[in-house]
């Protein structure tokens, strides 16, 4: 666990830009003493935003200037060729790199943050496409759930990928030994799903890896949190994640309607006001506001486009929990397990020793 964290923040990022952006980083600042953040984005916009911080806040904010914003209707190509080396999303991502910082944030156009990510950071040895993880609540409390939409149509090989990467940010978000992991599919029966979920678990149930595979899971089991990560692709992964915030909405809007229809439903609701609190703090997605790129050689969160203050303070809490708590350096541990078995059964197969029934065994 390091000792303290700085975040490197685009500033220009999302749909109000500075307006969210730095009111939230402001509220990171007075609930983690041990922040500090290098604001990038345009200097004369930002150094009036914060100019009323108080004095021991902005000793713990670094503004740098950028010259390009990256706009949120911009194709990732597009961004590429404005935004790179100039703009406040590309040189967010630069302070990771040179270890200037410790994860970088935005709320800018996700196409194009994945894609100079990709570019600035790479992936790990052996990742061929990274995935976007996210906190999901549950009636257990929190999992993990990826692919939220960075890869459509994962092959078996990054199923077990975003396994192994997702079992290391449960720890080091949910701080969970030894977290439980589950392949989203149609049906926990092993015949049931595509033939690649199939073939990711005969290779997570059968591997010698550092994962408790629970096995298949299907889509009511996230909100029941029968698992600690969920696996998916992320067409899937996006699907469930939209369905999951629309169906957040639909519910807090149909108690708005009928505890305000009678005179009764609304003292009804006054006594119970406490409990509707809670209720409307669990449903809220700015709690859980930030999905973090896994399998890159260094830390990005992606804040929701349209979220407010609040939320992006909440992104900036998440990027500071999986940076104090090492995450890069679980994943390649693990990483580097799988490495060494896939090695090692390689060469029994060399040496015409039959095969273990293990990494991809059928």
């Amino acid at each position: 666990m390091k000792d303290c964290c700085t975040l490197a923040i685009d500033a220009m990022g999302g749909d109000a830009g500075v307006d969210v952006t730095v009111p939230g980083t402001r509220m990171a600042l007075e609930r983690h003493a041990d922040l500090r953040v290098l604001l990038f984005g345009d200097s004369a916009t930002l150094e009036a935003q914060v100019a009323g911080f108080p004095a021991p806040l902005r000793q713990r904010l670094e503004v740098r200037h950028a010259e390009v914003a990256i706009r949120m209707d911009e194709k990732p190509s597009q961004a590429l060729r404005k935004g790179r080396r100039v703009s406040s999303m590309w040189l967010a991502l630069e302070a990771v790199r040179e270890g200037e910082a410790h994860a970088a944030v935005s709320a800018g156009n996700t196409g194009a943050l994945m894609a100079m990510s990709l570019f600035v950071l790479k992936p790990m040895a052996g990742i061929k496409r990274p995935a976007i993880a996210g906190l999901w609540p549950t009636m257990r409390g929190h999992s993990i759930v990826l692919d939220l939409g960075a890869t459509i149509g994962a092959d078996a090989e990054q199923l077990v990928d975003y396994a192994i990467m997702g079992e290391a940010m449960a720890r080091s978000l949910l701080h969970i030994e030894q977290p439980s992991v589950g392949l989203l599919n149609v049906g926990v029966e092993e015949i049931k799903g595509v033939e690649e979920v199939r073939r990711a678990g005969r290779i997570l149930r059968e591997a010698v890896l550092p994962i408790r595979y629970h096995g298949f899971v299907e889509g009511d089991d996230i909100a029941k949190g029968t698992v600690d990560v969920f696996v998916t692709e992320g067409f899937t992964g996006n699907i469930a994640l939209k369905t999951a915030e629309g169906t957040a909405r639909q519910i807090s809007d149909f108690l708005k309607r009928e505890l305000r229809a009678t005179w009764l439903t609304r003292l009804g609701a006054l006594l119970a006001r406490r409990a509707f609190r809670r209720l409307k703090e669990k449903l809220d997605p700015r709690a859980n506001n930030g999905g973090i790129f896994l399998g890159l050689n260094g830390i990005v969160v992606k804040s929701h486009g349209g979220t407010d203050s609040l939320g992006f303070a909440n992104a900036l809490t998440h990027a500071r929990e999986v940076a104090l708590y090492d995450l890069v350096d679980k994943i390649n541990q693990d990483l580097a397990a799988k490495k060494l078995m896939a090695e090692f059964l390689d060469s029994r197969q060399e040496n015409g020793k039959p095969p273990l029934r293990a990494y991809g065994a059928s």
